[in-house]
């Protein structure tokens, strides 16, 4: 077993190649996205044997506050040959070396959670994929009184620029065991929807939905973050975002749209199967301390 870092962009498709072969539900992050996201804190590796590329890893620092986070994959056809193993104490030694006291992975099926509780990894939270088929979507209703619906990329650097006063507080809401710690150059990219509809009173970005449009299967997107201001919230403004966002796509010939949200946040899940979302799959993220071995 060979494993190599991502270096060109040959390896940054063979990497892709294997994320989809795992994940064929969700979108995946292109060459050019993949890039852009790169840091010196971030590994990618491929995972290879007789020169065939049956894995690939993603370790760095973690969305949650003093986590790394890792993502071992392997090709359903070439399992329980080493390569998982392989790829998970490398991504494991990465995060040991930035200083982070323990690593999170996400499990979406029976079998990736079996092998990581055989390393002692255990369960902290839960998402649950929902998921909406798209036909001729209505017009949503107005907005609240007083509330503009713009587009973020209409409107350069007012996305950016939302982190403290809208950010930040949409970021603490989420139904997790630790924090989220998302730095402004995250929320300004991975975290930006395109489209991505901003609700604003008085100049002030009070809510947010969008999708993020899957490049290799343009039938479908993932809704990016969908929040609204604590003040605002219980006048309907996350149905009229969330009901804008379905129109899009619709007009632009989209037939699915999907989503994942925490196990514990009940109102936002709720809020999904009332505008005809159905749950389709869970996913487990689990923790261990660092070292692993």
């Amino acid at each position: 077993m060979e494993l190599s870092r991502c270096v060109t962009d040959a390896d940054y498709e063979a990497w892709r190649s294997i994320r989809m072969a795992v994940l064929p539900y969700e979108r995946c992050s292109t060459v050019e996205e993949l890039r852009a996201q790169d840091s010196p804190d971030r590994l990618l590796l491929l995972a290879r044997e007789g020169g065939t590329v049956v894995g690939s890893g993603l370790a760095g620092r973690g969305e949650s506050a003093d986590s790394a986070f890792a993502a071992p994959r392997v090709h359903p056809e070439h399992r329980r040959r080493g390569a998982g193993t392989a790829l998970l104490l490398a991504l494991a030694e990465h995060g040991s070396a930035l200083g982070l006291p323990s690593l999170r992975v996400r499990v979406d099926d029976e079998g990736s959670l079996v092998f990581a509780q055989h390393f002692g990894f255990v369960e902290v939270n839960r998402e649950v994929e929902q998921v909406r088929t798209v036909g001729d979507e209505p017009a949503p209703p107005s907005p609240p009184p007083g509330v503009e619906v713009v587009t973020a990329s209409e409107n350069p650097g007012l996305w950016e620029a939302s982190f403290e006063t809208f950010g930040r507080e949409a970021l603490a809401g989420f139904a997790v065991d630790t924090p989220l710690d998302i730095t402004p150059e995250q929320w300004a990219t991975s975290w930006a929807g395109d489209p991505m509809f901003l609700a604003l009173h008085g100049g002030e970005v009070v809510g947010c939905a969008g999708l993020l449009r899957d490049a290799d299967q343009a039938w479908r997107a993932e809704n990016a973050l969908t929040a609204v201001r604590r003040d605002w919230r219980g006048r309907g403004l996350a149905v009229h975002l969330k009901l804008r966002a379905l129109e899009w796509a619709s007009i632009h010939g989209l037939d699915e749209v999907y989503t994942w949200t925490q196990t514990g946040n009940d109102a936002m899940r709720s809020l999904n199967t009332r505008l005809g979302y159905t749950t389709r799959t869970t996913s487990v993220t689990v923790s261990h301390p660092l070292p692993l071995a």
